[in-house]
């Protein structure tokens, strides 16, 4: 499929709304972008691979572009168009092009904020001291290849975003979720708190009522005693009384009998 009608047959996005655009391996005619205008304004990472290409004069004005991949083109020169067209570019991958010689190379020097450049299976590699010779050429660059100013590898960092961008947006980012997790975690034990509180008062006043409870049917059993023994003081009062009831008719017989045995021994 070719560049145009790739674009052309873009769905679900108007093209201001779209940050990333791969157009790998799609033909492009006379070796210039085609189909792609100055509507992708948000654009911020276009892919280019293997479509040909062998200048940039046809490239839109993209101010948001941070990445271009454009490896395996034919590009020779006239790399000056990326600095009117894509004047905030951080990242470069001109691989496998027909890039010969370092003055091709300086006009990215007016790219100001251009931080890495990747020149793999160019014939420039092939210059002498050519890293050197490169990083002098364009001060603000961070990474040739893969590599630093000292040989040293390109952090995983710094390939998880555009070469170049600062991590403090991140950082950021990861310090509201830490903060939210502590919001939460503290929020989880409040409310084991509040429940373990409630746990505790409803078991105190279980345990209140219980006591409340015991002390009740105590003192019902204490008002029953007291009323049994109430009853059998009341019983041996009645019962006294009776004995004494009956004692008496018998002492005045007894009294009679004592009486009539006197007058007989008289």
């Amino acid at each position: 499929m070719d560049m145009k009608r790739m674009i052309t047959e873009m769905r679900g996005k108007a093209p201001a709304e779209v940050k990333e655009l791969v157009l790998d391996n799609c033909g492009c005619r006379e070796g210039k972008v085609d189909g792609l205008t100055e509507e992708f304004e948000g654009l911020e990472l276009l892919s280019l691979i293997n479509t040909g290409l062998t200048a940039l004069s046809s490239l839109p004005k993209l101010p948001k572009l941070k990445k271009l991949e454009l490896g395996g083109n034919k590009i020779t020169d006239g790399l000056e168009a990326l600095v009117e067209k894509t004047p905030n570019l951080t990242y470069l991958s001109l691989t496998g092009n027909k890039i010969k010689d370092l003055s091709s190379l300086e006009p990215l020097k007016k790219l100001e904020k251009l931080k890495s450049l990747d020149l793999f299976n160019c014939e420039v590699v092939n210059q002498p001291n050519y890293r050197e010779e490169l990083f002098r050429l364009l001060p603000a660059l961070s990474y040739l290849d893969g590599f630093d100013h000292d040989n040293q590898e390109a952090s995983e960092s710094e390939d998880e975003h555009y070469p170049g961008e600062s991590d403090d947006d991140e950082d950021d980012d990861d310090d509201e979720e830490d903060e939210d997790e502590d919001e939460d975690a503290v929020g989880e034990d409040d409310d084991d708190d509040d429940e373990n509180d409630v746990g505790l008062e409803y078991l105190a006043r279980e345990n209140l009522q219980d006591d409340e409870d015991d002390g009740e049917y105590k003192f019902k059993d204490e008002e029953e005693e007291e009323e049994d023994d109430e009853d059998d003081e009341e019983e041996g009062e009645d019962g006294a009384k009776g004995e004494k009831r009956k004692r008496a008719p018998d002492d005045e017989g007894e009294d009679d009998d004592d009486d009539e045995d006197d007058e007989e021994d008289e």
